[in-house]
């Protein structure tokens, strides 16, 4: 199944406390419930003014289906092509 990257803008979410990403997580988790599909959230990363978030979904229509449901910002939505890291150097 494909894998997407996510970009949220969000002001200031890389201030939020735990209380607050806690609650944003488990609006998220609700929203997938709900939803009843195949969509799973993998990861997401803080930064200052952004969440980037990894998703696996059939399609992108679902993940914006996610946001738009959760109230959730997505600026855009990226499939994965490929992935690297140290070990893609080794050959």
């Amino acid at each position: 199944m494909p894998r997407y990257v996510i970009e949220r803008s969000i002001p200031g979410v890389g201030t939020w406390s735990a209380d607050q990403l806690r609650a944003a997580s488990q609006k998220s988790c609700s929203v997938l419930r709900d939803i009843e599909s195949q969509v799973h959230w993998v990861t997401s990363y803080v930064t200052d003014d952004k969440l980037y978030c990894v998703y696996v979904a059939p399609n992108p229509e679902l993940i914006r289906e996610h946001a738009r449901r959760g109230g959730f910002p997505c600026d855009a939505v990226a499939q994965v092509c490929a992935t690297m890291d140290p070990t893609t150097a080794e050959g």
